[in-house]
């Protein structure tokens, strides 16, 4: 087998308006659920309660359990079905998501090993952990696997930053996180149940701009400005709406996974083509990504955004609106929520988003 400035409210506008579609029902902290995933060899998936005996037959091996920290040896075989158990059960409530790492055989598919991440909601920090069989050690099984993991984690799950930590004898894993984008942050002791006492290992960390790369400016961006004592940087201007419903709250949009700052949730909009106004850009844009309509009149600039990135400038008025013509619908693969003002700063946003959510909460 190959292993696989405060604006005018919007509501004084003029009565030449479109016909509001009520908004539908979004949930206003979704959360998801876990469809299996694939890479070019693998797939990760929740385990089933019949996984249990090929789990067994993998974890109860000295080599792997040693290098993880919970894990006792021998393994016991009824644990296995109280750990998919709690597996599951752990998936539904989106604390953690522990997941087989299986592969094809012909037309079987065999349990290769796991990978899982729990999730402090306090910190926003998700602890991975990983482990493959011996028998397919040495087939880039981790490397695969660990690195869609991470990009879906990042894109989908409510994170800010991955921890991982390694026994100082493990090379291996360490070596499939520096290839994935951690970082080395520190080191410290952490039981390990196996070997029946505290093991030194090595603290690692990545961040979404880790994983993703450095947001940096397109090649088509509009000429440099000079900021004082800074190298001249190009200006990036960016329209960008938030659409207020009838109960008042706001639509969020969450960048899918392929994209920069995946997983971050932002208003929508979009870069301004050459010549194209701030107001003709967001009614395009508003068709495209969520396939509603708007008039110009409808659309009251509120504040703006000035952020350095590395590499670029970023100039974006922000619009508000409560007219338009449909209902709101993901045609870009992003993740929508309806969101009340004193839940916005709950969610994380990119840079220059932050400092309009005060403004817009307490206009709101």
């Amino acid at each position: 087998m190959t292993p696989p400035a405060k604006a005018r409210s919007p509501r004084t506008q003029s009565r030449s308006r479109p016909r509001k579609t009520a908004a539908p029902e979004l949930a206003e902290a979704p959360r998801p659920g876990y469809a299996p995933i694939a890479t070019e060899r693998l797939s990760l998936r929740a385990f089933t309660p019949e996984d249990a005996t090929a789990l067994h037959r993998l974890i109860n091996d000295w080599q792997v359990t040693r290098n993880l920290a919970v894990v006792p040896f021998p393994y016991p075989r009824d644990l296995a079905d109280t750990w998919i158990a709690s597996t599951l059960r752990q998936i539904d409530a989106g604390t953690a998501y522990h997941l087989a790492i299986t592969g094809k055989e012909g037309d079987e598919e065999l349990i290769i090993g796991a990978i899982g991440l729990r999730i402090d909601p306090k910190t926003r920090h998700g602890q991975l952990g990983y482990w493959v069989g011996t028998r397919y050690w040495g087939h880039g099984v981790g490397t695969e696997a660990a690195t869609r993991f991470v990009r879906w984690a990042f894109s989908n799950l409510d994170i800010e930053a991955i921890d991982a930590n390694v026994f100082t004898d493990n090379p291996a894993s360490m070596a499939v996180l520096r290839r994935i984008g951690f970082r080395e942050i520190g080191e410290g002791l952490e039981m390990s149940v196996a070997r029946g006492g505290e093991e030194k290992v090595l603290r690692f960390q990545a961040t979404r701009e880790d994983i993703f790369g450095r947001t940096i400016v397109p090649p088509d961006a509009d000429a440099p400005i000079y900021p004082e004592g800074k190298k001249p940087m190009p200006l990036l201007l960016v329209a960008a709406c938030a659409l207020i419903d009838t109960d008042n709250r706001v639509l969020l949009a969450r960048r899918p996974e392929g994209k920069k700052m995946a997983g971050l949730w932002e208003f929508p909009g979009g870069k301004l083509d050459p010549g194209e106004t701030p107001e003709a850009a967001l009614i395009r844009e508003l068709k495209e990504e969520l396939g509603i309509d708007v008039s110009a009149a409808c659309l009251a600039p509120f504040a703006f955004a000035s952020h350095a990135y590395e590499g670029f400038h970023l100039l974006m008025p922000l619009f508000l609106c409560r007219r338009w013509r449909g209902n709101p619908q993901a045609r870009e693969g992003q993740t929508l929520a309806w969101v009340r003002p004193e839940k916005l700063t709950t969610y994380s946003m990119p840079p220059a988003d932050k400092p309009l959510i005060p403004l817009l909460r307490d206009f709101l």
